[in-house]
Parts: C-alpha cells; sequence; structure tokens
C-alpha cells in the first residue's frame, strides 16, 4: 500500500539510531467527508522493527497518531551493512515492509 517508507539508519560507536517516515492515512474514524458520511477508520495497529531478523521494537499503535507518521528509536548493537527491517500492519489487513542497509 502506498509509498515506501523514508527510512534512515546509522551505526555510531555500537549505537544504532533509525529515522523512519511511513506514508498513511491513519483515519480515526471519527471525521466526516464534506457530504456529511462517516470517513471510516484506517490506522496502523502493529509496527515491528528487525535487526538481521532479531526484533528491537515492536509497537501496538491506535487512531491517535497523526497521518504519516514519523518513528525514531535507537538499539544497542548493528554495524554498517547490517539490514534493517520495518513492517507495519494496519486495522484493514494491509502491511507493508520496507528494508535498509546500516550506515
Amino acid at each position: 500500500m502506498g509509498n515506501p517508507m523514508r527510512i534512515r539508519a546509522t551505526t555510531t560507536n555500537g549505537v544504532t539510531e533509525v529515522k523512519a517516515l511511513m506514508s498513511h492515512p491513519m483515519e480515526t474514524g471519527l471525521r466526516k467527508d464534506p457530504s456529511g458520511a462517516p470517513i471510516p477508520a484506517h490506522h496502523i495497529k502493529n509496527v515491528t522493527a528487525k535487526h538481521n531478523d532479531k526484533v528491537v521494537l515492536a509497537a501496538e499503535w491506535g487512531a491517535a497518531v497523526s497521518q504519516n507518521p514519523f518513528l525514531q528509536f535507537r538499539f544497542n548493537g548493528g554495524a554498517p551493512g547490517d539490514k534493517l527491517s520495518i513492517q507495519w500492519t494496519d486495522n484493514t489487513g494491509d502491511s507493508r515492509t520496507d528494508e535498509v542497509v546500516l550506515t
């Protein structure tokens, strides 16, 4: 679904910092369209980040997260050339996984 995530992951002194921008509408289900009809809920529920297939972040989100969410976190470990993947799943069953190589 949608555009790929923009992910940057850099390692300095054994600590990897990850910044990710996710493209998603994040509708709460409370808003209405111009005709007054409710806009159905459509938001990310689960986010998982893996470093070389090991989970380094697992999060459960709800409808209160803004459109096109930005995620930033750090974890110990990682070396240039390692792989980091981020996956999200939303309340409609859509999901997306993107991968980046650490620098």
